[in-house]
């Protein structure tokens, strides 16, 4: 396991991109590391053995920060390390609440979710557990300015979004979030609704890499395209370029 993470290190360092979550990977951290600054405040939602999070301490020292992560033990294991620092919740976040079943896939955890979805594994193993559903606009103070938001949940982001309105219409905050055919689809999404919906919220959809080269935004028939063909299927939200 730490060889492996090692060698990721070394991969991403030299921007050999073997496969597109290689590339993904670096151009989070890339984009991170420009935007934030060190009283940044962030949001790590999906959290998992807290990668990004590791990031957001890195450039945001000075911030204060949310994690969000129902898996029982990667929560354990994220509010042991990063108890005296950030805020970690054990929730699954959507525009609902209340208790919720949720798929823990164990042989492959990174792939669990609220929703059964298709999973890139020959044989997931897959236990249905249930965990605590709320809105993120419930949880963030309403007098804390907000500078970036991660969404990595396996296709259940749209609802993390419009769970987050009063937040996102507020703040403005650069999102990074993940969303395409396998996943997003379990959940109904249309990608024209997400589309408007960060549309009227003052945000823009980007790759990642076009917002890093300040390319234009996408506009709704072309997210609509990358998102049916599943061309790119991690994206940046921001204020709108001039």
């Amino acid at each position: 396991m730490v060889f492996r993470k090692i060698l990721r290190s070394i991969l991403i360092f030299f921007h050999l991109d073997l496969t597109r979550n290689l590339k993904y990977d670096r151009l989070t951290k890339l984009i991170m590391k420009r935007a934030l600054h060190e009283g940044a405040n962030c949001i790590d939602i999906g959290c998992h053995k807290g990668e990004v999070l590791d990031l957001i301490m890195a450039y945001a020292p000075k911030g204060i920060h949310f994690a969000f992560e129902p898996i029982p033990y990667l929560y354990t294991a994220l509010k042991a390390r990063f108890s005296n620092t950030v805020n970690v919740y054990p929730y699954a976040l959507s525009d609902d609440e209340g208790m919720t079943s949720f798929q823990l896939v164990k042989n492959a955890p990174a792939y669990s979710g609220i929703k059964r979805r298709r999973y890139d594994i020959s044989d997931p193993q897959i236990e249905e557990i249930y965990v605590e559903l709320n809105l993120l606009d419930n949880i963030i103070p309403k007098n804390l300015k907000i500078d970036f938001i991660k969404i990595d949940v396996e296709g259940g982001e749209y609802g993390v979004l419009k769970g987050a309105r009063e937040i996102i219409s507020n703040n403005k905050p650069l999102i990074i979030f993940e969303c395409g055919l396998g996943a997003s689809d379990y959940y109904n999404t249309n990608p024209l609704d997400l589309f408007s919906f960060l549309d009227e919220m003052g945000l823009g959809i980007y790759t990642l890499e076009a917002f890093i080269k300040n390319d234009s935004a996408f506009c709704p028939s072309e997210f609509e395209r990358v998102f049916k063909t599943n061309k790119e299927y991690y994206f940046v939200a921001s204020v709108l370029k001039n």
